[in-house]
C-alpha cells in the first residue's frame, strides 16, 4: 500500500562531533500518482491512461485538475463528473496510486499534444518552435490592470511561505507554491517533492472551487521559474510571479511576451525583476 501521509520516519545514522547517533528522521515521501481518464462515446467507454507522476501523497484531487487544466485536456471544472481511487487487486480497498478522473456525458478532452509532454524526459521534452507553439496553444496575454505594488512587500512573500511550509519544516525536502493577494496575505499554500506538482496542486484548488482566473493574485515559488512552471501560471492568468531561485532564458522571455511581472532571486529587501517592472512602486 503506498503511504498516505506526506512525511514519514526512518532509522539512520548521524555522525556529529565525532561520535555515531542512531536517531529516527523524518523524511518527504515521495509515490507514484497513475492518472486516467474516462469518457463517453459513441462506441462505447473509454478509458485512457494519462500520466504516471511521482508526488508526495495529498491534495491528489487538486493536482489531477490543475494538471488537466493547466495542460489544456480540460477548460473548466463541470467538464468532471468525478475524480476517485481506483480499487486494489482485491476490489474491496482503494489504491490510493491510482486516479480516475470520469468525464461527463458528452465531454471529450483535448488530447492533443499530450503523448510527447508527458512521455518525453527533461532532455528532449520541449523541441522546437512548433512544439513550443503547440504547448502554449490557448494561452492568452495577461492584460489585468493590478494595482501598483511594493517591491518590499514582495520579498517579504517567500520567508512568510517558508514559515507556513509545516512538511518542509520537518523534512527540508519539499518544494511550495504560495498564492498571495496583493495586501501579502497567503491565500493558499501546496507543497509537493516536485514543482510541479505543488503548482497544479495550488491551480487544481482554485479550478475545482470555480476561482480561475487568479487575476489580482501574487504566485511565490519555493525554488526556481522553467518554462512548464510559466506555462502553467500562464494558463491560470496569474499576473506576478516571486521566485526564491533563477527564471530560465525562456521563463524570461515569456514573462517578457504574455505579460507576467516576474521576480527572481528574491530575498529580504532584495530582488531581480526581469519582466514587466511597470506593476511596481516606485517604477524604476
Amino acid at each position: 500500500m503506498i503511504p498516505r501521509k506526506a512525511a514519514q520516519q526512518v532509522h539512520i545514522q548521524r555522525w556529529e562531533a565525532g561520535q555515531w547517533q542512531n536517531p529516527r528522521d523524518w523524511v518527504a515521501v515521495e509515490a507514484p500518482l497513475e492518472i486516467r481518464l474516462t469518457w463517453e462515446t459513441p462506441d462505447g467507454e473509454v478509458m485512457h491512461p494519462l500520466t504516471l507522476t511521482m508526488r508526495t501523497p495529498g491534495e491528489d484531487y487538486a493536482l489531477t485538475a490543475g494538471l488537466l487544466f493547466a495542460e489544456g485536456i480540460l477548460s473548466h471544472p463541470d467538464q468532471i463528473h468525478s475524480i476517485s481511487y481506483c480499487r486494489g487487486g482485491n476490489k474491496l480497498e482503494q489504491d490510493y496510486n491510482q486516479l480516475n478522473v470520469r468525464l461527463r456525458p458528452g465531454v471529450i478532452p483535448n488530447l492533443n499534444h499530450t503523448e510527447r509532454r508527458f512521455y518525453s524526459n527533461a532532455s528532449c521534452g520541449v523541441c522546437g518552435k512548433t512544439s513550443l507553439e503547440n504547448l502554449l496553444s490557448g494561452v492568452a496575454p495577461i492584460s489585468y490592470d493590478l494595482q501598483k505594488l511594493d517591491p518590499a512587500l514582495l520579498c517579504s512573500l517567500p520567508e512568510q511561505l517558508q514559515t507556513q511550509q509545516r512538511t518542509f519544516a520537518r523534512t527540508g525536502g519539499l518544494h511550495a507554491s504560495g498564492l498571495f493577494n496583493p495586501q501579502g496575505q497567503l491565500l493558499d499554500l501546496q507543497e509537493d517533492v516536485g514543482r510541479h506538482n505543488a503548482l497544479d496542486k495550488l491551480i487544481g484548488t482554485a479550478f475545482l472551487a470555480h476561482r480561475l482566473p487568479l487575476h489580482p493574485h501574487i504566485l511565490v515559488l519555493s525554488g526556481r521559474v522553467s518554462f512548464e512552471l510559466m506555462q502553467k501560471a500562464l494558463r491560470a492568468q496569474i499576473p506576478v510571479i516571486v521566485a526564491v531561485g533563477a527564471p530560465s532564458s525562456l521563463a524570461i522571455e515569456m514573462a517578457q511576451t504574455y505579460g507576467v511581472t516576474l521576480l527572481g532571486f528574491v530575498k529580504p529587501q532584495r530582488c531581480n525583476v526581469y519582466a514587466h517592472p511597470e506593476r511596481l512602486l516606485p517604477a524604476p
